[in-house]
């Protein structure tokens, strides 16, 4: 398949900036794969569409402050995208660094409270590694002076807002650079209205990397590589995903995050505990082994989480739904609207 085959028109107006009023107060179209009928309600009548034998999975990754400006020795400004941590507690990262030069190993960029980053080496594409200097605890200091790190087309500084808006209510182990966007629909009011119907919920841990930012440049899908982002899968979270299989009931996946992990970690049915580095790219052609259904929201055209909801659901009746929703007025993006697809 080729890459405009995704291609849709999005008005700019549909862009989501701002979060909603409520995390369940977006809008939420759902799919049925088998009847092919769509329908509309709201994030919060979620438990309506679930059965108490369905197993919610979903990612408990923590959204770091992983924007940074600083200056080079010339006192041209820099600005540091932390990618993912390389060692120890914050002392060696991937990062990709945007200043009017390229800046080479050996350049040293100035941070504030007297940190600083040197290049290292060069990374992967666009990437430098590079090491900090100057802090007792790096994570506290990034607290304090790293911003959120907003997706670019959001077009605006991000605020005091966004560092609890871009980070799910469940949101444990300190490591993405975005946020599961499926995830921040859900409160903990609408998890417990969740359970009392006895489906049960269980996390994995991917950590959302550089991949996620990454638009396809090749016209053929098949010459397109993933960057890998590190995931974790729990024993319990496997003795779930076996609990819900025998019981008949289904896998639902809460965003493209949790679906790539489980298929990365597959086998036959069930996904391997463990921790490793998935660079799983799904598009259409691919058989799901674990994912039964699929939480997500409204994706970027012609972008590898399009294609991913394209292979769950079908290319035509996907692209058909997304212009349903441009003609509906749906939300787009990370702050947008989402979709149930069962």
């Amino acid at each position: 398949m080729r890459r405009d085959d995704f291609h849709f028109t999005l008005p700019q107006e549909l862009i989501a900036t701002e979060p909603p009023a409520a995390r369940d107060s977006a809008r939420l179209m759902t799919i049925d794969r088998s009847s092919g009928i769509v329908s509309e309600t709201t994030v919060s009548s979620l438990p309506e569409l679930l059965r108490p034998s369905d197993l919610l999975i979903l990612n408990d990754t923590k959204v770091i402050p992983a924007r940074l400006h600083g200056y080079k020795s010339t006192g041209g400004k820099v600005e540091i995208f932390l990618v993912r941590c390389l060692a120890g507690e914050g002392e060696l990262w991937e990062a990709l660094l945007r200043s009017s030069k390229s800046l080479l190993p050996g350049a040293v960029v100035t941070l504030p409270d007297g940190v600083s980053a040197t290049v290292v080496s060069l990374g992967q594409e666009e990437t430098r590694i590079i090491s900090f200097a100057g802090t007792d605890d790096f994570f506290a200091w990034l607290d304090r002076n790293g911003a959120v790190p907003l997706p670019p087309y959001i077009k605006r500084e991000p605020d005091e807002r966004d560092r609890g808006r871009y980070q799910t209510v469940f949101a444990k182990e300190r490591g993405a650079v975005a946020a599961p966007t499926a995830g921040l629909h859900f409160t903990e009011s609408l998890l417990d209205k969740i359970k009392s119907k006895g489906v049960e919920v269980a996390a994995i841990t991917l950590h959302v990397g550089l991949g996620t930012f990454m638009p396809v440049r090749t016209e053929d899908l098949r010459e397109h590589r993933m960057h890998s982002e590190r995931y974790s899968i729990s024993p319990e979270t496997v003795a779930a995903v076996e609990r819900c299989r025998a019981a008949g009931g289904r896998v639902i996946a809460v965003g493209t995050t949790v679906a790539r992990t489980l298929e990365y970690a597959a086998v036959g049915n069930i996904p391997q505990a463990g921790e490793g580095e998935a660079d799983i790219f799904i598009y259409p052609g691919y058989e799901f082994k674990v994912v039964d259904a699929l939480i997500t929201n409204f994706h970027l055209p012609e972008s590898t989480l399009l294609m991913l909801v394209c292979a769950f659901a079908g290319r035509e009746r996907i692209l058909d739904a997304y212009r349903r929703a441009v003609e509906s007025g749906f939300r787009f993006y990370s702050y947008g609207d989402a979709m149930f697809i069962g």
